[in-house]
């Protein structure tokens, strides 16, 4: 089984991109909703150590917004009591799919949690900065000041470039996309 991992800036598609390869898909962000929604185990975590933000179960994701606003270091908080059920959810993942020829990684912080493995196939999307402002614009839960945030976080999009054995050019359109990975399917198989 070979690993594909996924980098990009926010909004450039990431996720759209990773659905497009035709094999299984692991989506953090997917994974992370599902714990809010679902696990009172994380809810428990959350609202002893964020207790005026995380107030209610299923967790709402504007409690998580109101925390990681209010102080710098919530976020690292909520991190860490998420990411290791994150990390359990994708060890089950790639266990399920090991007999599969390719998996998909869609993780926003691959690079900055150490998710990434050496074998790994990395892929930057890259897309213009004029569709990414606007696609993130329209996105229901847009906040500035959280975007800003979740910035400061992720390594720089040359860094991820120089990580990546290719570079994706996201046009937002099902076509240019499946074009651009089958030229990279035909380089890895």
């Amino acid at each position: 089984m070979v690993r594909i991992g996924i980098l990009g800036n926010i909004g450039s598609g990431k996720s759209f991109v990773a659905t497009k390869f035709g094999y299984p898909v692991f989506n953090a962000d997917l994974e992370v909703s599902k714990l809010y929604r679902k696990n009172k185990r994380i809810f428990a975590k959350l609202n002893k150590i964020l207790p005026n933000y995380v107030v209610s179960f299923p967790i709402d994701k504007n409690q998580i917004t109101k925390a990681i606003l209010a102080n710098n270091l919530n976020l690292k908080k909520i991190v860490d009591v998420v990411h290791k059920d994150v990390r359990k959810e994708m060890n089950l993942f790639l266990k399920h799919n090991k007999s599969k020829k390719f998996v998909v990684l869609d993780i926003p912080l691959l690079l900055e949690n150490n998710i990434n493995k050496k074998k790994d196939i990395l892929i930057f999307v890259e897309s213009k900065k004029k569709d990414i402002d606007k696609r993130i614009k329209k996105r229901a839960n847009f906040n500035q000041k959280l975007l800003n945030r979740f910035k400061k976080i992720q390594f720089k999009a040359d860094y991820k470039k120089k990580k990546s054995q290719f570079i994706l050019k996201n046009k937002f359109t099902e076509k240019s996309v499946k074009k651009e990975i089958k030229k990279i399917l035909s380089k890895i198989t």
